[in-house]
């Protein structure tokens, strides 16, 4: 019991002090669930900003270079049932495919972009024997001949797209 005799010290009643510490305090911060959902937010943002950024000359030099190996490796099947030679040739703007069996023109083919252009003028042989020499097309793209990428084989696996440097190749 407080007294108001002097050197007391003024205390406050049990019933005050028991109040004060059992009253709940206010939450301050972010709950785990708030900072998950603003993680989740930056990653769906920055996956879109990679995948816009993607859309340059690479992207369309990697479609064309993606293409041609599928090509090549129609036309070397075709080569192979048909027993024929089948010679890819590039072109100023695309390609052409001589010897496929049933087309009396050479069949001009077109690069998905304009920006695509091939290094080497030299003609490459498909089939029709089931082994072919060592072949490679390098590709680059005209707004940047830094940026380049080989569709390449080693004569007895199929065309494949392949990074300079990669596998022995310059």
């Amino acid at each position: 019991m407080p007294t108001s005799a002097a050197g007391n010290k003024a205390t406050a009643p049990p019933r005050l002090a028991l109040r004060r510490s059992a009253r709940p305090r206010h939450a301050t911060g972010f709950t785990l669930i708030e900072l998950m959902v603003v993680v989740a937010l930056i990653a769906i943002a920055s996956a879109a900003a990679v995948l816009s950024l993607r859309s340059g000359p690479s992207a369309a030099l990697e479609r064309d270079a993606q293409r041609l190996a599928a090509v090549l490796e129609a036309a070397r099947a075709q080569a192979r049932a048909s027993d024929v030679r089948v010679l890819w040739q590039a072109q100023a703007e695309g390609f052409v495919l001589r010897g496929l069996p049933g087309q009396a023109n050479p069949a001009w083919q077109p690069w998905l972009s304009p920006e695509t252009r091939v290094r080497s003028s030299s003609a490459v042989a498909l089939g029709p024997e089931p082994l072919i020499g060592p072949q490679g097309i390098e590709l680059y793209a005209a707004s940047q001949p830094a940026q380049r990428l080989w569709v390449h084989s080693d004569g007895l696996r199929p065309f494949a797209v392949r990074q300079p440097g990669e596998a022995g190749l310059p």
